[in-house]
């Protein structure tokens, strides 16, 4: 994974590249590349805040390496992007939490945040070592859906996510492929505790940068995490 800067309507803006070459297979909810199939990269790319443009497919693949890739949109600063590893599983997420929603909201309710084209906010790309079937994959993505959520919860958000978060996940094409993904299977459960440990450090200073200064109760039970050298 490497990051690099471009500039856009002024403003300096960071993207992740995973570059990974041919033999890999990846599931994503991403509007570039979304679905299960062949991909060589993975593109989490930072975007203004009220990002409106109506080409996002378009604007993704002009970022991109060319070929075959995934492609993730946040309005989050992505060089604060937070890596975790558990048993050969690793997970990077970019957390922005200006505004978390519960999945189940209220028919009409309205999100400030949401421009014309709906921007990640909460992107995590998980790599996995072994092969899995269609369905172990699912299974997977609702893993890491649900350590997602856990850790928000954990440290005090009112919401499952946010109303546009997106997740990538990549294990390689070949080999024998494990069955299950579930939060108990040997896979699912390590790569439960990276997303968990990567979105609730990620969501920890994100309070800690945006939001008013907690109590110190809520400090007691949710500790600052290590600093961290990145800009």
């Amino acid at each position: 994974m490497r990051l690099t800067y471009r500039t856009e309507e002024d403003t300096r803006l960071g993207a992740l590249l995973w570059e990974f070459g041919p033999g890999w297979r990846m599931i994503s909810s991403a509007v570039l590349g979304g679905g299960i199939g062949e991909r060589e990269w993975v593109l989490n790319a930072q975007v203004v805040a009220g990002y409106a443009r109506m080409d996002p497919i378009e604007h993704l693949t002009s970022l991109g390496p060319g070929g075959a890739g995934v492609g993730m949109l946040t309005a989050a600063s992505v060089d604060r992007y937070v890596q975790a590893s558990d048993g050969g599983v690793d997970a990077w997420a970019t957390v922005g939490l200006r505004v978390p929603t519960w999945a189940a909201a209220p028919e009409g309710a309205a999100d400030p945040e949401l421009a014309p084209v709906r921007v990640g906010t909460v992107n995590i790309v998980v790599v996995l070592p072994v092969a899995m079937t269609d369905a172990a994959l699912v299974n997977l993505v609702m893993t890491v859906t649900e350590a997602k959520t856990q850790a928000l919860v954990e440290t005090g958000y009112p919401g499952t996510g946010t109303a546009s978060d997106a997740v990538c996940v990549a294990v390689p094409a070949g080999g024998p492929p494990e069955l299950f993904g579930g939060p108990r299977s040997e896979w699912g459960a390590r790569a439960a505790r990276a997303v968990h440990t990567a979105v609730r450090r990620g969501a920890e200073a994100w309070r800690l940068r945006h939001l008013t200064p907690p109590d110190e109760a809520w400090r007691r039970r949710h500790p600052a995490p290590p600093d961290d050298p990145r800009p």
